[in-house]
């Protein structure tokens, strides 16, 4: 497992947004993730030791641009080196996770077909209205691995219409930190039902920080 962030910071975007993780450690540190800028470790994926061995060790799975989007519209001078160092290293396998799945095909490099093997890409719906935005959009794009994230879970969500053998899992979590909205575990449950109906893995991935749970608000600590 590695983490390869070739830029850092994001605008935000959609109501899933409004406390970002990235935004409160930016802001802990006197930053502010408003600021888009290259990572120093942008070719990261290509980099050797002195053995000439690669630093990211063949098969490792690498959690791409956690501390942006992928398809952020500032990274689209940077996106197409990106590409090429996924394509040039096959033996790893590339996971990220977007809220800008409708800017996929002007972002997609022009080898893409079907889409890479060694690319996960996963799109986050954190209410009933992004799914609808997104999803439709999501099942017909060309990419070979696919998730749906339901994170930060904010509402109930239907995604009946859209659960099939193209979707490899559902992941479902609330909202960390201080103001995190509540996540309520009836919200949960369904999610995980619509997932056994459809035969779609599911997976709870945390409570968040306010968890509702037969009618109390649990407070946890997940800054993060």
């Amino acid at each position: 497992m590695a983490n390869w962030n070739p830029w850092h910071g994001c605008r935000k975007y959609s109501e899933g947004c409004q406390n970002c993780y990235v935004y409160r450690i930016d802001q802990a540190h006197g930053k502010n993730a408003a600021q888009i800028f290259l990572n120093k470790d942008f070719d990261l994926p290509m980099r050797r030791k002195r053995d000439r061995s690669y630093v990211i060790s063949p098969g490792s799975i690498v959690y791409t641009c956690f501390s942006s989007d992928f398809f952020l519209e500032d990274a689209d001078p940077w996106r197409e080196r990106a590409w090429e160092m996924m394509r040039w290293r096959q033996d790893l396998f590339f996971l990220m996770i977007t809220k800008r799945i409708t800017r996929l095909q002007q972002c997609l490099p022009p080898d893409w077909g079907e889409g890479y093997p060694n690319v996960h890409i996963c799109c986050t719906v954190e209410n009933q209205r992004q799914a609808q935005i997104r999803l439709p959009v999501y099942q017909k794009a060309p990419i070979r691995h696919k998730s749906i994230i339901c994170s930060p879970l904010l509402g109930p969500i239907d995604l009946s219409p859209y659960l099939g053998d193209w979707v490899e899992e559902v992941v479902a979590a609330g909202e960390s930190g201080e103001e995190a909205r509540p996540c309520h575990y009836d919200w949960v449950l369904d999610l995980r039902r619509q997932c056994v109906e459809n035969q779609v893995p599911f997976h709870f991935m945390q409570t968040g920080a306010r968890l509702v749970k037969d009618g109390k608000c649990y407070r946890i600590a997940r800054r993060y």
